[in-house]
């Protein structure tokens, strides 16, 4: 039984680009309800201490205001989830603090209280008026301020990551080592600033409670905001078709959907509950204030024989959390002796948590540097130094690689790039005033596989059109425009007979759509469940005595424009319309489901890529202009070749604004960020972009699902802050290892 591939591959259009540009999408805050009312969260003004007074009586008296929540009225949770990675299928906290149920504060910006009123002004209004007083205590919130409290946590990223990682011995390694590099890279927070800011509204009925969420995974919603309430997720349903962009920042669930389910049900009305742009910088977690230290050893032919990779940060006083940056670094290159070692300092500021390329574009950033160094010193070609390191296999495990693809990248990339034009040694281009460099570094990207079965649902109409549905949201990765490909392929019905719906709790489970797994799990439940419904229409089409395929061998048989024929005699077969007609059925349909393979336990997983950057310095100025990027990726199947484009561009360009632009700082005196909007925080502007060039590599994979999916979203930023900072080394001949690369570093 085969259908004829046409949808996949093709750069389609997104199926949701019309309702963007025209209004018709609405997003979470975008939800009218009848009889809506507004809450607005007052943060704490200190990073540590205590709360001594609440005085709320003028803001009672504000017009339109309907409750005042605080800790001292509040309902307490019910229970507080442990901290697991959204792709688990459990409940998952941003982290194991929630509001408002003490008077302790623990980082600033930490809600103190919940104001509702009937419109958004007026509950703003009312907010300002409430005077809260504190009795403050001393607050950690940098490295340097507790560098001697640091410790070796057992395990990170809730509990996933060990804190230590070894493999041979790496004393021995250095020891026969005959060139060494040392080096300590520090990196300033980073915070996430999508389009739209979170959201949630929600709404009861009776016991019944519907939140629209702005949301990578609504399940990850209904089944934290259940545990908070005491509530079975049954009586929680969660809404999210459109979702402006997370990258992170709405992978975990945050405190704010159960805050306003609290609310809402205070005041017996729907309450809609929108974080405001400054609040996004103390109420989503961020990427973590770094430090670390890396030793490479090698031959004088520039082979690895040591590794050592520590890493210093900054968690909550409730949670080990540290981005996993020495994974992929860890895996890239043969090397046969490690040593990994997280270490972290107890600070007076939220848990942070996943932004893009969590830990890998921060871990590869400083061994992809080292590298370009260990190149440099020993006068070898940096592509080359890495080919002598190439590994088929995962070196932390022996286990073989799913599928590569990496060399193909390096020299695709080059190709296009032109790298052959690059002389080695650095301040030997020019344009005029300008110093040019070119850097690269390589890219790559686990793949990650769920905890729990992945669930779609298909059905086929009479008419030939079909619907596939799947609880998934499309945070803006086009997921909507891809699943429908995958499911015109496998029931072999032209691409605009198809139709995907996601985005509701009351559609078949997906986890959330994190660790750039979403493309492959999706695809896989979808696949299978429409595959699953072609399978049945055929083997109903042969059972049927009254069908021109009555007795044929089911593998005979193709399906192509929603028409099953025998293969070698495509003029004998008939339409699933008129199989459903005769047979008075107006639908079908197919559930599927799919998990990994025990057998994808013997293998590596990894997208891999090569990125490419030119840069211009002004050595008077200290400018660092990025003029081109081209980045070769091998993320398995391309499934649709725009959107991955979309993808793996979005990738590079954030990589440049974590390369020369995204920082924020704490002020230790107050515990407070010095940024707390986009006029402070800087991010890649229209101007900052330079020419951007992607390259797919297309690797055949048979192990990772069923279409070899491995994903997009995160390998395009891991290696681009590298590639710009190598490519600046070479401009200059000045090795800056800090992220941001700032004009200071460069003067």
């Amino acid at each position: 039984m085969t259908t004829s591939t046409l949808a996949i591959g093709q750069p389609t259009d997104r199926v949701d680009g019309r309702h963007k540009v025209t209004g018709g999408a609405h997003y979470s805050a975008d939800m009218l309800l009848g009889n809506m009312a507004y809450a607005v969260l007052v943060g704490a003004r200190v990073a540590n201490g205590r709360i001594t007074g609440i005085d709320t009586a003028e803001a009672l008296q504000a017009d339109g205001v309907l409750a005042i929540l605080t800790h001292e009225n509040l309902p307490k949770a019910a229970a507080q989830p442990p901290l697991l990675p959204s792709l688990a299928g459990m409940p998952a906290p941003g982290q194991t603090f929630f509001p408002l149920q003490s008077e302790v504060v623990h980082y600033t910006g930490q809600p103190v209280a919940i104001v509702v009123a009937d419109t958004l002004e007026r509950a703003q209004h009312a907010g300002a008026l409430i005077r809260v007083s504190y009795q403050e205590k001393p607050a950690v919130t940098t490295l340097d301020q507790a560098r001697e409290a640091a410790y070796e946590p057992e395990a990170i990223f809730g509990g996933f990551v060990p804190g230590r990682s070894e493999r041979g011995d790496i004393e021995a390694g250095l020891a026969q080592a005959e060139v060494r590099i040392d080096a300590t890279y520090t990196y300033a927070a980073n915070h996430h600033n999508p389009i739209e800011p979170s959201a949630t509204t929600a709404s009861w009925d009776g016991d019944q409670l519907t939140l629209y969420d702005a949301t990578q995974g609504v399940a990850a919603t209904q089944l934290t905001v259940a545990a908070l309430l005491g509530l079975t997720p049954s009586k929680v349903r969660v809404l999210s078709h459109y979702v402006g962009g997370s990258f992170g920042c709405k992978a975990m669930i945050w405190a704010h959907p159960a805050l306003a389910a609290l609310a809402a049900r205070q005041v017996g009305r729907p309450v809609k509950l929108a974080l405001t742009r400054e609040q996004m910088f103390t109420s989503v977690g961020h990427r973590e204030e770094q430090e670390q230290r890396l030793t490479l050893g090698a031959d004088k032919e520039g082979r690895l024989t040591a590794l050592r990779h520590h890493k210093l940060s900054p968690t909550s006083h409730f949670d080990n959390w540290a981005e996993p940056s020495l994974g992929v670094a860890s895996q890239i290159y043969a090397c046969p002796n490690y040593e990994g070692v997280y270490r972290l300092i107890r600070a007076h500021t939220m848990t942070p948590t996943f932004m893009r390329a969590p830990g890998e574009a921060t871990g590869m950033f400083a061994l992809e540097s080292s590298m370009d160094d260990l190149a440099h010193q020993l006068g070898i070609d940096p592509i080359e130094l890495r080919l002598r390191n190439y590994t088929d296999a995962d070196p932390t495990t022996g286990n073989p690689w799913s599928s590569t693809g990496l060399k193909e990248c390096y020299q695709r990339g080059a190709e296009r790039f032109g790298w052959h034009r690059r002389t080695a040694e650095p301040r030997s281009h020019r344009d005029g005033k300008w110093l040019i460099g070119y850097g690269m570094a390589t890219a790559g990207y686990p793949v990650y596989g769920p905890n729990n079965p992945q669930r779609a649902r298909a059905r086929l109409y009479s008419d030939g059109t079909a619907v596939v549905q799947a609880a998934t949201p499309d945070f803006g990765t086009g997921v909507a425009t891809v699943m429908t490909q995958v499911t015109a392929d496998a029931l072999g019905l032209p691409f605009e007979r198809c139709r995907f719906e996601g985005g509701d709790t009351t559609l078949p489970t997906i986890a959330a759509a994190v660790g750039s797994s979403g493309a492959g799990m999706i695809s896989a439940a979808v696949h299978t469940a429409a595959t699953n419904l072609r399978n049945q229409l055929i083997a109903q089409a042969v059972a049927d005595a009254q069908s021109p395929l009555h007795g044929a061998d089911p593998a005979t048989i193709a399906v192509r424009d929603g028409r099953m024929m025998l293969r070698d005699a495509p003029g004998t077969g008939e339409s699933y319309g008129d199989l459903l007609h005769r047979n008075f059925l107006p639908d079908v349909e197919a559930a599927g489901s799919w998990s990994p393979s025990p057998e994808s336990t013997r293998y590596g997983m990894m997208a891999f890529g090569a990125q490419f950057a030119e840069v211009a310095v002004d050595p008077d100025l200290g400018l660092a202009r990025v003029r081109r990027m081209v980045g070769a990726f091998a993320p398995g199947r391309v499934l649709n070749p725009k959107t991955a484009r979309s993808q793996l561009m979005g990738g590079m360009l954030w990589g440049l604004g974590q390369a020369l632009l995204e920082a924020n700082y704490m002020d230790p005196r107050r515990g407070r960020w010095v940024a707390s909007s986009l006029g402070d925080y800087l991010v890649p502007v229209n101007a900052d972009a330079p020419e951007v060039e992607v390259e797919l590599v297309e690797v055949d994979d048979k192990i990772v699902n069923p279409l070899g999916v491995k994903g997009v979203g995160e390998v395009g930023q891991v290696g681009a802050a590298a590639a710009i900072a190598n490519a600046i080394h070479h401009a200059t001949g000045r090795r800056i290892r800090k992220l941001p690369i700032g004009i200071e570093d460069l003067l």
